[in-house]
């Protein structure tokens, strides 16, 4: 089993990565997966403040144990004080890891064309002379590098797998879904990420017993369970949550949003989304359940 780089943290309770590298590298997309894997992460801090951030974090009780600091050109003063801090930081017993992320001239060029944005030292002149620029400045850093990850070839999701596998993919936080019951009477959920029709099965409204009770009630529950394909339904659905789920985390996805409707968000819409929600939790994705039109007639 490979090690992570953070496993190797000398300082106790706390670990610490500067994320730098060329502008148009990757950095945010770096700073993002770290902050899945439970990082706490502070973009463009002036490198005089990372040690008495880092502290600060290391004093938290526990409530800090991973840091993450993004530097970039932004900090004029860049180039020697980050030297320096790395440094202190290994003199006050932390152990920092430096990412850098690189990429060709070709692809970093094309990556600021697309997103029609200056580079951050280039001034009055080129594109190309400020990439060049803050290669020669980011020169001694890159020496520095615990990890260099070039990302010319990467896609997002590549370079998220790097750097979840680098820096401690054990850690990923499960999926995380909520599954919502809604009336399709008062309109469509605008954010779920999957929407699903249970008006296939019989409705209790029209049972005078059942009408006025939800499908948090045993006898709405029994008789929406006890209907031809509402268990068929509920086995094929999860499946396929299943299959999706595992989908979404592959491409670093963590919250899914599943909505099922009926007509008034009242009975079967509720009874299939506590049900599917339980079959969820049983395999392990933290899963909340919100009936977002009960009781609203």
């Amino acid at each position: 089993m490979t090690a992570s780089l953070t496993e190797t943290s000398e300082h106790p309770g706390i670990d610490v990565v500067i994320v730098s590298g060329m502008s148009g590298a990757g950095r945010s997309t770096a700073a993002k997966c770290l902050e899945d894997l439970g990082f706490f992460v502070v973009d463009n801090l002036p490198p005089e403040l990372i040690a008495t951030m880092v502290d600060l974090g290391s004093r938290s009780q526990g409530a800090v144990t991973k840091v993450a600091v993004v530097v970039d050109v932004r900090s004029r003063a860049f180039s020697s004080d980050l030297k320096s801090i790395l440094v202190e930081l290994g003199r006050r017993g932390y152990r920092p890891k430096v990412l850098f992320l690189e990429a060709t001239e070709r692809v970093l060029i094309r990556r600021f064309e697309a997103v029609r944005r200056e580079h951050p030292l280039q001034g009055s002149g080129r594109l190309i002379d400020g990439i060049r620029a803050e290669r020669v400045l980011l020169g001694g850093l890159y020496g520095e590098a615990d990890l260099v990850l070039d990302t010319s070839e990467l896609n997002v999701h590549q370079l998220r797998q790097k750097i979840e596998a680098a820096f401690g993919a054990e850690d990923l936080p499960a999926l995380k879904a909520t599954v919502m019951s809604f009336g399709f009477k008062y309109g469509l959920p605008m954010d779920a990420d999957m929407v699903m029709d249970v008006r296939f099965l019989p409705n209790p409204h029209w049972i005078p017993e059942l009408r006025e009770h939800t499908g948090q009630d045993a006898d709405v529950r029994d008789y929406v369970l006890s209907q031809d394909g509402a268990g068929d339904f509920l086995e094929r659905y999860h499946e396929l949550l299943r299959l999706v789920g595992a989908g979404y985390q592959r491409e670093g996805k963590r919250y899914l949003t599943v909505a099922l409707g009926c007509t008034g968000g009242k009975h079967r819409s509720v009874v299939m989304a506590e049900q599917l929600a339980e079959r969820l939790s049983a395999d392990g994705v933290l899963t909340t359940v919100f009936h977002r039109d009960l009781g609203r007639e």
